[in-house]
C-alpha cells in the first residue's frame, strides 16, 4: 500500500513537470508591460519629453505638469481647524499636501526656498479650497529661518498642529568619487539639517494630537548607487522619526513618515539628465512615477486624529510596487 501510493505521487509529480515542460516549449505571446492605472483617473508614464531643469526646479516649467488637486477626493473634516506648516511647500508633494490638508479643513503655512512663482499657485490652490495660505521664502537648512517660519504662522494663524517636513536638496553622482564635500554638505544640510531645526522650533507650540509627518524615501529603505549621500539622509530621516517618535509619546505628538519611491515633481527633472527623465519611473513594478497627489492622502492619514490617533514612529512606503 505505501509503495503504491509513492508510485502514484511519483506519477503526480511526473505529470505536473510534463505539463509545466510543454507550455514552456509552447510559443507564447508577450505579455504586454503597460504601466498600471488603478486610480481615479488615468496617469501620465513614460516616456515622457527630454527635459533637465536647473535647480531648485520650477514646477510650472515641468512637462507633462504633476497633478496634485485630485479633483475625486472629497473632503471630510479631517483637518478641521487645524494649522499645518509644510516646508517645500510651492510644488510637488508638499503642493499636493498643501491642497488636501486645505480641503481636509486646515489653514496651511508653506515654505519654499525661490520659487515664488510655484508657491503663489499653491496658495491661490489653499484659497480656493476656502482656507488661508502663508507663504514663507527661506531656506530650511537655516536655524534662524525655522524660528521665524514657526513664529510667523503661530502669529499669523494662531497655532500649530501640523508640521510636515518635506523640502529637499538631490543630485546624483555617477562615481562615488565625484560626491564632493560641498554637494554632500549642501544634502545634509538641507535634508537633516532642516528637520531636526524645524521640529525643534515647532515642538514647543504643539499640544496634544498634534503630529509630525516627515518625508522620507524608497532610497532610505534600499538605497541608491547614485545618491548615496541622499540614501543616507533619508535613511537618517526614518531614524530620526521613530526616535523622536518615542521622545514626544508623553506629550501626544504622534511623528510618521512616508517614504515615497520615485514621483513626478521637479526634484528629479532637476537632478537626472534629459534622457534619464524620460524613463523616469519606468523601473517600478507599476512602470510609471506616482503623481503627488496619489502620495497626499498618506500625509491626511498620518496628521489626521481622526485617522492615525494610534500610529506613530512608523515609515509607510509608496513605492509603486515591491
Amino acid at each position: 500500500m505505501v509503495r503504491d501510493s509513492a508510485s502514484a505521487a511519483v506519477e503526480r509529480q511526473r505529470a505536473v513537470q510534463e505539463k509545466v515542460d510543454a507550455d514552456d516549449k509552447a510559443e507564447r505571446k508577450p505579455s504586454q508591460k503597460t504601466p498600471m492605472q488603478a486610480g481615479a483617473r488615468i496617469y501620465p508614464a513614460p516616456p515622457f519629453p527630454k527635459q533637465h531643469h536647473a535647480k531648485p526646479g520650477k514646477e510650472a516649467r515641468i512637462e507633462p505638469p504633476p497633478l496634485y488637486d485630485a479633483p475625486y477626493w472629497v473632503g471630510s473634516g479631517k483637518l478641521e481647524g487645524k494649522v499645518a506648516l509644510i516646508t517645500g511647500g510651492d510644488s510637488g508633494i508638499g503642493r499636493a499636501v498643501a491642497v488636501l490638508f486645505a480641503r481636509e479643513g486646515a489653514d496651511v503655512a508653506i515654505a519654499h526656498l525661490a520659487e515664488e512663482e510655484d508657491a503663489a499657485v499653491t496658495r491661490q490652490a489653499v484659497e480656493q479650497e476656502g482656507r488661508r495660505c502663508l507663504t514663507l521664502k527661506g531656506d530650511v537648512a537655516s536655524r534662524a529661518f525655522c524660528r521665524q517660519a514657526v513664529e510667523k504662522t503661530v502669529s499669523e494663524l494662531g497655532k500649530l498642529d501640523v508640521l510636515v517636513n518635506n523640502a529637499a536638496f538631490q543630485v546624483h553622482s555617477a562615481a562615488f568619487e565625484d560626491l564632493t564635500e560641498e554637494h554632500f554638505d549642501t544634502t545634509i544640510k538641507t535634508n537633516l539639517y532642516g528637520y531636526f531645526h524645524m521640529a525643534q522650533e515647532a515642538v514647543p507650540h504643539m499640544k496634544q494630537g498634534s503630529a509630525i509627518v516627515n518625508t522620507g524615501s524608497v532610497t532610505g529603505l534600499e538605497g541608491s548607487k547614485e545618491l548615496i549621500d541622499y540614501s543616507m539622509t533619508k535613511g537618517g530621516i526614518h531614524a530620526f522619526t521613530r526616535a523622536l517618535s518615542t521622545s514626544l509619546i508623553d506629550r501626544g505628538i504622534r511623528v510618521n513618515a512616508v517614504a515615497p519611491g520615485p514621483v513626478w515633481t521637479p526634484l528629479n527633472p532637476s537632478d537626472k539628465q534629459a534622457g534619464d527623465v524620460a524613463k523616469f519611473g519606468a523601473q517600478t513594478p507599476m512602470r510609471r512615477p506616482a503623481q503627488p497627489e496619489e502620495i497626499a492622502p498618506a500625509y491626511v492619514f498620518l496628521a489626521s486624529p481622526q485617522c492615525s490617533s494610534y500610529i506613530t514612529g512608523e515609515i509607510l512606503p509608496i513605492v509603486g510596487g515591491y
